[in-house]
């Protein structure tokens, strides 16, 4: 009796400490769950709803032992927020960048980082420049890019929990703003907190959860690090995943703002769908296990740079 239940105690031990490192639809799908609710409005910048997701993704890094960088979570800047053209200008608001920080174990190599990171804000009730429906409705921007925040928390959880495996540091960034033309990136190029020159690529995730029947996972910029395409076919396919390669193809969305400082970059995402940048991309319309399948194809990405001593240097792409 005292072996069986020696077992079992053992057998929830382990269950509970996978849950708690492993990347999970459940997970994933709470995460997108909060960001995409009517009481978040969209996701845009300024203000108390803004206030309530930063402290959302702060909390998830505290849980799950990703520190700060330099003492603190939020990196503030004012975003100037865009209207159509005719249309009355708004005031400039205060938002946010969300950085969180897993420190390598390499004497030399953890003062160089991976930066992941995806833009959590959207268009809140639309009608602006950016929103494809004439619909004045809350946006829940659910693939736009809850998909990528909250695939961000889940692979940062996975990464923080294997930390002794990792070399070079990492530093996770929800950016605000990208909906407005990539601000908070932007401003995080312009106000780094590490080196630029200490950054060796920076992962970009918007709009990672509509896999098709297909497994197609698209990417630009895998031209800009040493066998960056070969490294990342090989690894997709590994994972059961279509990988479709661009050595260039750098624009859309934060990454280039880092590729403009000479980063090499990859900006990952599964697609575009007719709900983009409409009152209907909701929860429902997602592939939750094929954003799990390219959760970990972007984390078994990370850890072959940042696990080991990987060549990294920045290639240009026309």
């Amino acid at each position: 009796m005292k072996t069986k239940l020696a077992t079992l105690l053992f057998l929830l031990f382990t269950t509970l400490i996978f849950a708690q490192t492993a990347i999970t639809q459940p997970e994933l799908k709470a995460h997108i769950a909060f960001l995409t609710s009517k009481k978040n409005a969209g996701r845009y910048p300024g203000g108390k709803l803004n206030k309530n997701v930063i402290n959302y993704i702060i909390k998830d890094f505290r849980k799950n032992g990703i520190k700060k960088y330099n003492g603190t979570y939020k990196q503030p800047f004012m975003a100037h927020l865009r209207v159509k053209k005719g249309a009355p200008e708004k005031p400039d608001v205060q938002t946010w960048n969300v950085i969180g920080y897993i420190e390598g174990n390499d004497p030399k190599l953890k003062n160089e980082f991976i930066v992941l990171g995806a833009h959590y804000d959207h268009l809140g009730f639309g009608g602006g420049p950016s929103s494809k429906s004439n619909k004045i409705a809350i946006h829940p921007g659910a693939d736009d890019n809850a998909s990528g925040t909250a695939a961000l928390m889940e692979i940062g959880e996975k990464l923080a929990a294997h930390q002794s495996q990792l070399k070079r540091s990492i530093l996770l960034i929800a950016f605000g703003a990208e909906e407005q033309g990539l601000l908070g990136s932007t401003y995080f190029t312009e106000h780094p907190v590490v080196p630029l020159n200490n950054i060796k690529l920076m992962i970009n995730m918007d709009m990672v959860g509509h896999l098709n029947d297909k497994n197609y996972v698209y990417m630009g910029g895998a031209g800009t690090f040493p066998n960056g395409e070969e490294l990342m076919k090989n690894l997709g396919e590994a994972q059961g995943l279509t990988p479709i390669v661009h050595a260039g193809s750098v624009a859309g969305s934060d990454h280039v703002s880092f590729y403009k400082k000479h980063i090499s970059v990859l900006g990952m995402h599964t697609g575009g769908h007719p709900e983009y940048h409409t009152p209907e991309d909701t929860l429902a319309t997602l592939n939750l296990p094929g954003e799990q399948q390219v959760c970990e194809y972007i984390y078994n990405v990370i850890m072959k740079i940042a696990g080991t001593d990987y060549a990294m240097n920045f290639i240009q792409q026309d």
